[in-house]
């Protein structure tokens, strides 16, 4: 065991009932760091990225960050990464809550599956005990009976990965849940439906064993000197979760997508489902993920016809934007039901949400009808019917069995003309962060590489406050510019991917913690001495090991798109009216920086920098 690191893997093969325990030198860890970093060189040099996402060759990576289970503030991620089911190209999910931290707290940094079993099963590790169980009991229940179930037969302080019923039933975009009510997400690229198709329910931890720290006091030193600058800049995220703003400032600039991305203002919708009104109506009480100060989750009670309510995990921004402004439904409480049943069956609130709105517009369109939809009215702002659609999804049932694998495999089958307002890139649905508000997400969206992903960058984050100490930028911060925005989308794709893989939470950045204090840190748990620099070289290197696995699949230019309605639809109301980002003459300039061809391929020059094969 290294400082930080634990130095081994467990590696099972379900086809053989089989589990090895693996280790592995400092040298790894200091070349790709952990988290998705070293899951994308497992990945991208152990295996054949060619074979399909359902097929039992087809590895699984689950690895805790570098950070995680330290005392570093918010180091409580864990990156789930594998070719996708729903995208068919490089997929990384990372997830909060107390999973990572425990399974580090066994001694093992990371775990790769591979291999189907013959009936449903789950793995138990108990610090150096591993062992393959039957999940036939479970097999069918949800990820609250689930998690329940698993923690009366295991041990009650452990902590539970696992899918409810969409990744059993294969829905390609299916999530892996954890901590049962107090639901935290891998969530995007379906690989809840990739664990479903080897017969793996759940992944239980349970350890004794924390990381070792080389200068543990000089660190917790370091941390109460900064602690006070973090609450400051994080004050509205502890106070109202991630929901904040949504009325007073998210849907004034125009970054709130509305109406499947079509409208520009919703102003009294936003009112009545922003942070704020739910703390007010619905607050019982907050919590945090592992060592978080911010503690952005927020509990809340529904109660329902009558009875005195059950506590639900309040819907963060993305879940409330995409079951809700996008659907034109302001009702906050379907709202919150529509998220918890997500949370239930597995499912990813984005792509879900992106998913209906589209199906909304079909039916508007005349191009599904009323029969296609097992007689649901599919209108705007029909909050009973954004339930009822999430119950069929999650069980393949009518139209969910439509639905079920994102709105780009929708609109193939659909066909008509449906591909134009389908709005995904590479298959992934858009997050809720409209890019015509902040043009540098419309950059970083098309050359994200697992599809549409707004935490690649943040840089909407960066756009609307000064500069993260150590990220220097000399351009304009007006967020329709183009100018330099290139500069910065290379940037911060690179900073982030040192996110993932060290196990940080990206709220960390919101709080404007720059480079040289996660360096800082860093070197305080492993006794290194890497530099601010030498650290995002590292996030480059993971950036463009990534790039290479797509293109292997065939990925280049032709795939860094955005949705036409993106590029070409002004809304003409709200703050970004008028503003349409200018994509081509972008993507040159990124990739001129990335040092790529311009057809988007790392060259062999810029990967021999990187030091990579």
């Amino acid at each position: 065991m290294g400082f930080g690191f634990c130095g081994k893997i467990i590696r099972v093969d379900l086809s053989k009932s089989k589990v090895n325990v693996e280790s592995l030198g400092e040298t790894i860890f200091r070349d790709y760091l952990s988290g998705s970093g070293i899951a994308a060189k497992i990945l991208s040099q152990e295996y054949d990225n060619s074979f399909d996402p359902f097929d039992a060759n087809s590895p699984i990576v689950f690895m805790a960050g570098l950070l995680t289970g330290t005392p570093v503030p918010a180091a409580c991620k864990a990156s789930f990464c594998a070719r996708s089911p729903q995208t068919e190209i490089w997929d990384e999910a990372t997830v909060g809550g107390y999973w990572g931290a425990e399974l580090k707290f066994t001694g093992h940094d990371g775990i790769v599956v591979t291999g189907r079993a013959e009936k449903p099963v789950y793995l138990w590790i108990d610090d150096d005990e591993i062992y393959i169980k039957s999940a036939q009991s479970i097999w069918g229940l949800d990820t609250y009976l689930t998690t329940n179930k698993l923690l009366e037969g295991t041990d009650s302080k452990a902590r539970v990965a696992c899918i409810g019923q969409a990744g059993e039933n294969l829905c390609r975009m299916a999530s892996v849940m954890i901590d049962g009510r107090e639901s935290r997400a891998a969530a995007r690229g379906g690989l809840g439906a990739a664990m479903g198709s080897k017969m793996l329910k759940a992944i239980v931890v349970r350890g004794s064993k924390r990381p070792s720290v080389k200068e543990r006091e000089k660190l917790l030193q370091s941390i109460r000197k900064t602690l006070p600058f973090l609450k400051e800049n994080t004050v509205a995220l502890s106070k109202f979760g991630t929901a904040n703003g949504m009325f007073a400032v998210v849907e004034p600039i125009g970054d709130l997508p509305i109406k499947n991305f079509i409208e520009g203002k919703w102003e009294e919708g936003a009112k009545k489902t922003t942070g704020e009104t739910l703390i007010k109506r619905f607050f019982t009480r907050d919590y945090g993920c592992f060592g978080c100060p911010i503690r952005c989750g927020k509990v809340i009670k529904l109660s329902r016809k009558g009875d005195q309510g059950e506590e639900l995990h309040a819907p963060e921004y993305e879940s409330n934007a995409a079951l809700g402004a996008l659907c034109l439904n302001d009702n906050l409480e379907a709202i919150s039901e529509a998220n918890d049943w997500c949370n239930r069956y597995g499912l990813d609130t984005i792509s879900t949400g992106v998913t209906i709105a589209f199906a909304i517009e079909a039916y508007e369109k005349n191009l599904l009808t009323v029969s296609d939809t097992n007689g649901i009215e599919l209108i705007w702002g029909n909050s009973r019917a954004i339930v009822e659609i999430i119950h069929k999804i999650a069980r393949r049932e009518g139209i969910g069995d439509l639905l079920a694998d994102g709105t780009c495999e929708a609109a193939r089958r659909i066909g008509k003309n449906s591909g134009e307002f389908a709005i995904h890139v590479k298959g992934l649905e858009l997050p809720m962060h409209d890019p015509r508000a902040f043009v540098s997400m419309a950059l970083n969206y098309a050359t994200a590489n697992r599809g549409a992903c707004h935490l690649d960058t943040l840089s909407y984050t960066f756009e609307k406050g000064p500069p993260v100490n150590g990220l220097p930028y000399d351009h304009s911060l007006s967020p329709h510019d183009i100018r330099g925005k290139a500069e910065i989308t290379v940037k911060l794709q690179n900073y982030m991917a040192c996110f993932n893989a060290l196990g940080l939470c990206k709220f960390l950045f919101c709080g404007k913690i720059g480079p040289p204090q996660i360096t800082e840190w860093l070197n305080l748990v492993t006794g290194w001495s890497v530099t601010p620099e030498e650290l995002i070289k590292v996030g480059e290197r993971l950036f463009n090991l990534k790039r290479i696995y797509n293109y292997k699949l065939g990925i280049s230019r032709k795939d860094d798109f955005l949705p036409l309605r993106l590029l070409t639809l002004d809304r003409n109301k709200g703050g970004a009216r008028g503003s349409l980002p200018h994509l081509g003459k972008m993507l040159g300039e990124y990739y001129s920086l990335r040092g790529w061809t311009e057809e988007g391929i790392p060259t062999r020059e810029k990967l021999d920098d990187l030091g990579l094969k």
